[in-house]
């Protein structure tokens, strides 16, 4: 098979992937794309956006917890690449265009873990605080957002950043825990 029939082959695949799935979520876009595998929670509070990408092996997931339920909306032309993780809670909140590189792990809420008598697992969850990623945000390859954090319009978070504080508009970010390096635009 040549490389041409193979991409032609894998975009088939992808629309028909992404048109099976498409009454799951409580908004799916008709020109967005999501190819398989793809691990789902609550995909009823899961809104994407037009023209979003979501590669494969990501998960995607919203929780309700004392009753209220989490939500999770990716914005017009985002791109996700492979192994994300966008966990809800609360609210986790794309913008538009925003990219994520490989690995990134975005969570509104910890595990708890405070009781030694029993597993983690069996805890629920603790510090939920909503999470933003702004307009044209892109974060590196394997970046962490805690939960509460606002990463502004046009940030850059640099790979294998924690990010436990917010980060401005047009802010370069990097470490762990990220720190501002940069500030650029208007």
């Amino acid at each position: 098979m040549s490389a041409e029939r193979y991409r032609d082959w894998q975009r088939l695949r992808t629309r028909v992937f992404s048109a099976m799935l498409r009454g799951s979520f409580g908004s799916f876009a008709p020109s967005a794309r999501v190819q398989h595998p793809l691990r789902l929670d609550g995909e009823r509070r899961i809104t994407i956006g037009p023209d979003v990408f979501i590669a494969s092996n990501c998960w995607l997931a919203t929780y309700e917890v004392d009753g209220s339920a989490g939500e999770l909306e990716i914005g017009a032309g985002t791109k996700i690449t492979g192994y994300c993780v966008l966990a809800a809670a609360a609210r986790v909140t794309l913008g538009r265009s925003v990219l994520l590189a490989r690995n990134v792990y975005i969570a509104d809420h910890r595990h708890a873990y405070a009781d030694t008598t029993r597993p983690v697992l069996d805890q629920g969850f603790a510090g939920i605080a909503p999470v933003e990623i702004g307009d044209g945000a892109w974060l590196g390859q394997n970046v962490v957002v805690a939960p509460g954090v606002r990463i502004g319009r046009g940030a850059v978070i640099g790979a294998n950043s924690f990010v436990r504080d917010d980060v401005g508009d047009h802010c370069v970010a990097v470490g762990s825990p990220a720190r501002v390096v940069r500030r650029f635009g208007g």
